[in-house]
């Protein structure tokens, strides 16, 4: 178990870490007990009643967080023609091809997010696997392989997230920053958390949502109680 400091020890004495909160005091508390001098990162992790190792329990997808996460979005479309033009009108940060790929093969990752047309893709194969582990991989499920370029961009710009069961069953996504405050972070948990509900599989059995928790970058989990996930959303 990793060695923690003093200030989280502090912060997680000022909470009770087993009471089951409701959305708005949860996500207070949370905010209340971040310490540390950066704008935190606000997460949310929700345990899933199923077993990601059956491919109809997987649950993946992306959502546009209504308030965005509080940083710049970097672009990068691998595109040609057309493509490569309006993806520059639409504000890529970075637009190419091969010339992309070759630098991405030399190290270079100074991107957030990839979009690419689908007749890229066998160009982009080249590199998936220094993509893929990083998350930066095209993908048609997620919205990132299409010709509709401009959209895409401006939807990763917006704040849009992709997200993945882990192998444990856990979900874990950023909801913004601690300079949000609680209505946006709200906000943009009641989106995700929609999507999340909608992309029940039909294999699931029992309980869905069997546990979530809101934390900061550097401060404890505080449990919420998932009954209430429906009136959030509402």
């Amino acid at each position: 178990m990793p060695k923690r400091g003093k200030k989280y020890l502090t912060a997680r004495e000022n909470v009770d870490t087993l009471k089951r909160h409701e959305f708005a005091e949860g996500v207070q508390v949370a905010l209340d007990a971040s310490y540390a001098k950066f704008d935190e990162t606000v997460d949310l992790a929700v345990n899933l009643g199923v077993d990601p190792r059956h491919a109809d329990q997987m649950v993946r997808g992306s959502v546009v967080l209504p308030n965005g996460l509080g940083k710049e979005v970097k672009v990068l479309v691998f595109a040609k023609g057309e493509k490569e033009t309006e993806a520059k009108e639409a504000g890529a940060d970075f637009v190419g091809n091969e010339d992309l790929v070759e630098k991405i093969q030399g190290g270079w990752f100074g991107f957030d997010k990839a979009v690419a047309t689908p007749d890229m893709m066998g160009t982009v194969g080249k590199i998936g696997r220094l993509l893929g582990p990083r998350g930066l991989m095209p993908n048609a499920k997620t919205g990132t392989v299409t010709f509709d370029v401009t959209r895409a961009i401006n939807e990763l710009k917006a704040g849009k997230i992709d997200f993945r069961v882990e192998k444990t069953g856990i979900v874990h996504a950023p909801m913004g920053k601690v300079s949000f405050g609680a209505d946006k972070l709200l906000q943009n948990m009641a989106a995700f958390l929609e999507t999340l509900m909608r992309l029940k599989p039909a294999a699931s059995k029992g309980t869905y949502m069997k546990a979530i928790a809101v934390s900061t970058t550097m401060g404890p989990g505080i449990k919420i109680d998932t009954g209430l996930v429906k009136d959030l959303i509402k």
